[in-house]
Parts: structure tokens; sequence; C-alpha cells
């Protein structure tokens, strides 16, 4: 059974700190693209950040220098550290995994967590 289990989301004033984690289990977690995406109250998901199953790395241009995205393959993880927050990072953290050659096309994804950054 595929399953991706975010944490580490909650409240935190303007300029503070988050570490989200996707715990990833039920698939070749290494071979897969993993990212994170977000959903703000009226708004579409979008792409927050993404890490190729060799490290490769992109970042939405709101998020570049302030947000990192790492994985651990060994542990099945993947994580999003969100430095200097702004109140427009409020939204529910979505951790996604994708897979596309050709013969396989899976795309999974977690039930999210919420971050509000607020004073």
């Amino acid at each position: 059974q595929v399953q991706l289990v975010e944490s580490g989301g909650g409240l935190v004033q303007p300029g503070g700190s988050l570490r989200l984690s996707c715990a990833a289990s039920g698939f070749l977690f290494r071979m897969y693209v993993m990212s994170w995406y977000r959903q703000a109250p009226g708004k579409e998901r979008e792409l927050v950040a993404s890490i190729t199953s060799r490290g490769t790395t992109n970042y939405a241009d709101g998020v570049k220098g302030r947000f990192t995205i790492t994985r651990d393959n060994a542990n099945n993880t993947v994580y999003l550290q969100m430095n200097s927050l702004k109140p427009e990072d409020t939204a529910v953290y979505y951790c996604n995994a994708v897979r596309t050659t050709s013969t396989v096309s899976n795309n999974y994804w977690g039930q999210g967590t919420q971050v509000t950054v607020s004073s």
C-alpha cells in the first residue's frame, strides 16, 4: 500500500523556520521524483520544489533562496526546510511522488500538512 505521510507543519511567526518531512512507503522511493506542492485558500495547487532521483533540484521563483528540498533514500523520506517564512507561504503543503517511464506512470499524493505564517 502506497503511503506518503507529511509532518512538521504548524504555526510560525514571519521570519521563522519550519522543516516538513514526508515519509514514503509502498513504492520504490529512490526511483521517483519527489516534490512539495502547496495550496492556499482560494488558489490553485502550485509546485514549490522538486528533487529528482539523482538529486537535481528545482524551485518556484518565490521560494528560491529560502526553501531547500532534500531526500534521504535510505530512509525513504523527503524534506522541505523553509526559512524566512512569509505570510504568503501560508498554505497546505502536499508531498508528491512521480515516476514516468515507457511502462510505468505513477503519481502519488500525501494528505497534506498545514503551514500558517502569522504574527
